[in-house]
């Protein structure tokens, strides 16, 4: 590139703002020069441009947890974030990007504090084979963690971000990615699942200080720090309110189908319901056995007709009596 590169490394921990900063930094810096970000973020689940939410995370765990997810402008699968993961972003000329090349970097970076690693055929960074935390080199017991990595190319510029895992909280992973719905037929990409061990260490801070220093080193000595002050400028400031609302985290869902079906005392319920951009295309409801199996029909092909149009997930109709508030209670516990 013959630009001059630039480092940048946020102070702030909101998933939101480093997340529109980066999409930000994408498009305005230099298209000539090569761009590297550094970020930490509270704990968040980050989904990928063309993901279903209601596929990837366990939303009552997400809720019981207090923890947002964030719906990224890259592609790619659902990842973990927290302050002991430290995110890294790599942007260059369209015409000099190379995912394999921009990996590398990472590696010499990680090879350089010790573990010995290297870049797979899917351009994750390994070390025999296992993608890796850097914790479990430097501080035994040894071990894996995961680390992955996304790409967007945009007219005449690229970038190919990343995570390292340091000392991240897996515990929670696998309950807020535990998602397991088998009758959701999404569209879009879906997440890649990978082993991860999980450890505890009081030097994550000093660990993540010490990649960033190792990896824009390979590429740069100054750094520019920055924070939410940026948020004064105006693109950053609406595509960070962009993040956080319903039609971007939600309504970015592709065409998906869902299948539910519940044996209750009267009849055996089964749903058919279709859904684009987060809103209700259709809803069929089949009602099978039972005495009165008409009239419980009639009250759920109602209910299916008072979904179409409204928001997937989010049942905000009057409740009724009966059968329609049973209905509707299982459809809040499983949709």
């Amino acid at each position: 590139p013959r630009g001059e590169a630039k480092v940048y490394l946020s102070q702030s921990n909101d998933p939101y703002f480093n997340l529109a900063f980066e999409d930000w930094l994408f498009r305005s810096a230099d298209v000539e020069s090569p761009v590297l970000l550094f970020y930490r973020n509270s704990p968040s689940v980050i989904i990928g441009r063309n993901q279903n939410p209601w596929k990837e995370i366990n939303f009552p765990a997400l809720r019981r947890m207090g923890i947002p997810f964030v719906r990224r402008k890259s592609g790619g699968g659902t990842v973990y974030h927290d302050l002991g993961n430290t995110n890294y972003s790599i942007a260059f000329p369209r015409t000099s990007f190379d995912r394999r090349s921009n990996a590398e970097l990472v590696a010499r970076g990680v090879r350089a504090l010790g573990p010995p690693a290297e870049v797979n055929e899917r351009n994750d960074i390994v070390v025999d084979g296992l993608k890796i935390c850097l914790n479990l080199f430097l501080y035994p017991p040894f071990g894996i963690h995961v680390s992955g990595s996304a790409y967007k190319i945009v007219n005449k510029r690229a970038y190919h971000h990343g995570t390292m895992l340091i000392d991240a909280g897996l515990g929670n992973l696998g309950d807020l990615l535990s998602n397991t719905k088998a009758p959701c037929t999404p569209k879009g990409i879906h997440s890649v699942r990978s082993p991860c061990w999980e450890s505890s260490s009081l030097h994550a801070r000093r660990l993540s200080r010490d990649f960033v220093n190792s990896v824009h080193q390979r590429i740069h000595r100054g750094i520019h720090i920055i924070d939410e002050n940026e948020l004064h400028r105006e693109e950053i400031r609406k595509g960070h309110s962009e993040l956080k609302s319903w039609d971007w985290s939600h309504g970015q869902t592709p065409e998906f189908t869902h299948d539910l079906k519940k044996t209750f005392p009267w009849a055996e319920v089964v749903l058919h319901i279709k859904s684009k951009h987060g809103v209700i295309l259709s809803c069929d409801f089949q009602c099978k056995g039972r005495d009165g199996a008409k009239g419980v029909s009639e009250v759920c092909s109602q209910l299916g007709r008072d979904l179409v149009g409204r928001k997937y997930g989010i049942l905000d109709l009057a409740e009724g009596t009966g059968i329609r508030r049973e209905v509707i209670e299982w459809l809040r516990d499983d949709m």
